[in-house]
């Protein structure tokens, strides 16, 4: 199975590894399923089965003018579960992904899920508002769509030296893998990515948090300059009962990459616990 058709009609890119248990694993934006390659290879040694799909307008999957609010993305989800057969699924979600894990425990009661990872991940909320003050200011996202606008392709070339914790002195991925992320992003069209970055800017997931009734892992960088902590995976923490937070000192929003054996190996040993 390469593509799936979601319910209203929208083809989507998704690959499957392995046998076993089913993980799902959710990109981040602006990026594709290709991000969580190595830990799905990892996934798929170990004996289960990695899920991952392009998201509705990025990678290889469609792209329609609509569907681009986390309703329709955790339908979507929904949609890749049915057609995949995934059952006692453990769902893990970046960035942006987290989001759809949110939405889909609440809109689609969690159905099918045994385990939920939010991983550098936008829930609960990232807005800066009288309720949320530890959020990320109205202006910075405006400065993001203003800056996709003029040139996406050098607002991507910038975007990732922060997204990955790239300095003058600090070079945490190589040139190729910050050159590979603008090549994923620069897959996505431009209404896509857009919509999509209203959707994690603007989305409060507050009230989907009570919906986690499985074992969560939440892990996040603590100088993470995309998501920041705060207003995040410790948020979250809060929010998701029995949940368990990890922090990675010093790392960035890039986790996948910067901090790849460590994602592998603590995502690994929360996959294989049993509860």
């Amino acid at each position: 199975m390469a593509t799936i058709e979601t319910r209203d009609g929208t083809t989507l890119y998704v690959k499957q590894w392995g046998e076993g248990r089913p993980v799902i694993l959710l990109h981040g934006w602006p990026l594709s399923a290709d991000s969580w390659d190595d830990h799905a290879l990892a996934i798929a040694e170990a004996g289960m089965r990695a899920i991952a799909y392009d998201r509705r307008g990025f990678g290889r999957s469609a792209q329609p003018w609509a569907g681009y609010d986390y309703d329709t993305l955790a339908d979507d989800l929904a949609d890749v579960i049915a057609a995949t057969g995934a059952e006692n699924a453990a769902l893990i979600g970046f960035s942006m992904g987290g989001g759809e894990v949110a939405r889909y425990m609440s809109r689609h009661g969690g159905r099918n899920i045994r385990q939920a990872g939010l991983i550098a991940s936008v829930v609960p909320y990232m807005l800066k508002t009288p309720d949320n003050p530890d959020g990320t200011p109205q202006s910075t996202f405006d400065g993001i769509e203003a800056g996709i606008r003029k040139d996406r392709a050098q607002f991507f070339a910038q975007f990732f030296q922060s997204f990955y914790g790239v300095g003058f002195f600090e070079h945490p991925v190589s040139q190729e893998v910050l050159d590979w992320s603008v090549s994923q992003s620069m897959l996505a069209g431009l209404h896509p990515t857009l919509a999509c970055a209203k959707a994690f800017a603007t989305t409060d997931f507050r009230g989907d948090l009570a919906a986690f009734s499985v074992p969560t892992l939440i892990v996040h960088g603590t100088k993470d300059e995309t998501v920041p902590i705060d207003a995040s995976a410790r948020a979250a923490a809060r929010g998701i009962s029995g949940s368990r937070l990890i922090e990675y000192e010093g790392a960035p929003h890039g986790l996948l990459a910067t901090h790849k054996a460590d994602i592998t190996r603590d995502l690994l040993a929360f996959l294989m616990e049993r509860h």
